[in-house]
């Protein structure tokens, strides 16, 4: 089969809030042709079924629904003058600019002068938890159930219970009920904790902690989840649908094809302040970044990418030597990972974190080579799969030739 070979100024793969912000933004910036490769036949990423408000509010309760959102996206990034093509898939790179893809209308490959990847993150799945037992249906991750009821309009069953105890989880409980069902519990393996009494809204739902799931028992159907309690204790809830949620993973298998560096931690690309990963011209904005964070802050990513994506375009060097930002047990990652030349500040001038267990009121402390950069104790609890943040202004005490930057907690 022939392929089609063309070119554009900047191509921009992944059409959800971070990839559709950065188009709109380099698009009304005077970047030349802005293309968007989508491989969904609508863009707009998750939202589109998350029915529920608050995108692109500036206050609890305000902004829109998903759906409305994702639209609005879509047509502020048409709207600046960014081509939006979907249906199309990126299979792999042609040459460190150059990708092939797939699309209805055929086989192409297309040479950008800057590359932007806005893949986005995926939960992970029962399969890549480990969970024993049979394949019975009513298995469900929380974006497989969003399309199931509001996409595809399925009937989902009667009694439910949700794996986690994270934002994503309460939307997962907020559809269940949409849909009908009974909510039976939200489970997570996690002790209680006083970020979890503030969080969580006031409903009857149980919240099982300290429970690890064990086992799904039924072959055709789902009859239960079987728990191990950090007591010993085992039980099974009685259900037909179980919804497994957060513990994200970074869609980075077209990044990883392209060498780009991965971070040990976020497990997506290496990138600093400026957006740039390891490979020359290409940039990396949202949740392929950080599984997962707002629709708001991957749209904010993406409209932030603009200017370094300008610079590179302008001839600005691309920085070979940069040191590196880790952390240190029970710290899981930190974003961005890596330092930028020139003073360049992350967004909102601080680092998001993640834990794996809880922290109460912890002290962060930043080193180099020995020496401590900077220290700052943080007001509330850190929990499991909750951003906290790092303020940046020590960015200027780093040794731009040093050893990694290590991050750790008291």
């Amino acid at each position: 089969m022939t392929r089609c070979e063309r070119s554009v100024d900047v191509l921009v793969v992944g059409g959800g809030p971070a990839g559709l912000g950065a188009a709109a933004e380099l698009a009304a910036s005077g970047a030349g042709r802005v293309e968007v490769l989508e491989r969904e036949q609508i863009a707009g990423g998750i939202p589109r079924h998350c029915l529920h408000g608050g995108f692109g509010g500036r206050f609890i309760g305000g902004g829109a629904t998903g759906p409305v959102y994702a639209r609005q996206c879509v047509a502020a990034a048409e709207r600046a003058g960014a081509t939006l093509r979907t249906g199309v898939t990126v299979t792999g790179w042609a040459g460190p600019l150059t990708v092939d893809t797939t699309a209805p209308t055929g086989l192409e490959r297309i040479t950008a002068r800057a590359v932007v990847l806005a893949t986005g993150a995926r939960e992970r799945p029962r399969s890549a938890r480990l969970v024993p037992g049979t394949r019975p249906s009513g298995v469900y991750t929380t974006g497989e159930l969003q399309q199931a009821v509001h996409l595809h309009r399925q009937r989902i069953g009667t009694r439910a219970v949700v794996i986690g105890d994270e934002p994503v989880s309460r939307a997962a409980a907020d559809t269940l009920r949409v849909a009908g069902l009974d909510v039976v519990a939200l489970v997570t393996d996690q002790p209680p904790s006083r970020v979890t009494a503030l969080t969580r809204p006031r409903d009857r739902t149980p919240l099982l902690t300290r429970a690890t799931v064990t086992a799904l028992t039924g072959r055709e159907r789902l009859t239960g989840v079987a728990l191990r309690h950090h007591d010993g204790r085992t039980t099974t809830l009685r259900c037909d649908t179980v919804v497994f949620t957060g513990d994200w993973i970074p869609d980075h298998e077209l990044a990883r094809r392209g060498a780009v560096t991965l971070d040990p931690g976020t497990r997506g690309p290496a990138y600093d302040a400026s957006y740039r990963t390891t490979e020359t011209g290409v940039f990396a904005v949202g949740n392929l970044l950080h599984g997962v964070e707002s629709a708001g802050i991957a749209a904010a990513e993406g409209r932030a990418v603009a200017a370094p994506v300008l610079r590179h375009l302008a001839a600005d060097a691309w920085p070979v030597d940069r040191p590196s930002i880790a952390v240190d047990s029970p710290l899981q990652w930190i974003a961005p990972n890596l330092i930028a030349p020139g003073g360049d500040t992350p967004l909102r001038g601080r680092f998001t974190l993640r834990t794996g267990r809880r922290l109460s009121s912890p002290l962060l402390v930043v080193r180099q080579d020995g020496r401590v950069l900077h220290r700052q104790r943080l007001l509330l609890p850190a929990a499991p799969g909750r951003p906290f943040h790092l303020r940046a202004d020590w960015l200027d005490r780093v040794d731009p030739h040093g050893a990694t930057v290590r991050i750790a907690a008291r």
